[in-house]
């Protein structure tokens, strides 16, 4: 499903003195009832060769494309996607290549539209003063520094909801082998030295910190819960057969050194 524009009705585009009235790409597509996608190769051409596109032809004929088609964008969530700001001239091209009543249909809206457009370019107020036009500059300034600012927090966003990248991963992996090795008595202690149970015991916290992210793999954790994972591996303890396993083997190091 499209996301909406804000831009979607209609824009204003200036050149000095005039202004030059265009239609969304994806409004012009509602009014061919067709998917925008479907426009876009109607009006680029499809890269397979069966259709030409509009903009190759007008491009081999040395046409100023900018009466027909502005290149713009709009955004969906975070991502930003391809359109074009449909001149009352692209959408005479667009209306010529449909036929029937369909071709009718889209030339009446198209009409109406532009026609509600120059009635508004028409209906304006006197041209603005020196003082107005700063205003307007500033306040344009100040949208375009929000909308930089909320893509910026989109794309931290987006980010930390990634998994864990570059060294992050081996971040958690030293706070586990050190805890372990805690658990496990240190070093020296024969538990560690034992392969068998210092496999039961990290596989053991491994385990359990991946239930609490509900991950399969360590690495499917996101990142902004690296720091939250790293408490949990600190805050481990082992379960009670765990503990009572190591007790007895540690302990045998200790009987053994007393004979």
């Amino acid at each position: 499903m499209e996301a909406k524009h804000k831009h979607k009705k209609g824009v204003m585009i200036g050149y000095k003195n005039n202004q030059l009235a265009t239609i969304d790409s994806r409004e012009v597509a509602e009014m061919l009832g067709k998917e925008h996608s479907e426009l876009l190769k109607e009006i680029e051409g499809r890269k397979d060769n069966k259709n030409v596109g509009i903009i190759p032809t007008l491009e081999k004929g040395n046409f100023h494309l900018s009466n027909y088609f502005i290149p713009s964008t709009y955004r969906s969530g975070t991502r930003e996607y391809k359109c074009y700001l449909v001149t009352k001239m692209g959408c005479e091209l667009l209306g010529n290549k449909q036929q029937g009543e369909k071709g009718i249909l889209f030339t009446a809206k198209y009409v109406e539209r532009f026609n509600e457009m120059e009635q508004a370019i028409k209906g304006q107020a006197k041209p603005l003063t020196t003082e107005e036009m700063l205003e307007l500059q500033f306040k344009y300034a100040k949208e375009v520094k929000a909308e930089v600012i909320e893509l910026k927090e989109d794309l931290n966003s987006f980010k930390e909801d990634l998994p864990l990248i570059g060294d992050e991963p081996d971040e958690l992996v030293a706070i586990v082998k050190s805890k372990g090795t805690q658990v496990l008595g240190g070093k020296d202690s024969l538990a560690y030295k034992d392969k068998s149970l210092s496999r039961k015991i990290y596989g053991n916290i491994w385990k359990y910190v991946k239930e609490q992210f509900n991950v399969k793999k360590y690495k499917a954790i996101k990142r902004k819960y690296l720091e939250k994972a790293k408490e949990i591996v600190q805050a481990y303890e082992p379960p009670f057969y765990l503990k009572e396993e190591i007790i007895r083997i540690n302990n045998q190091i200790n009987f053994e050194e007393v004979i």
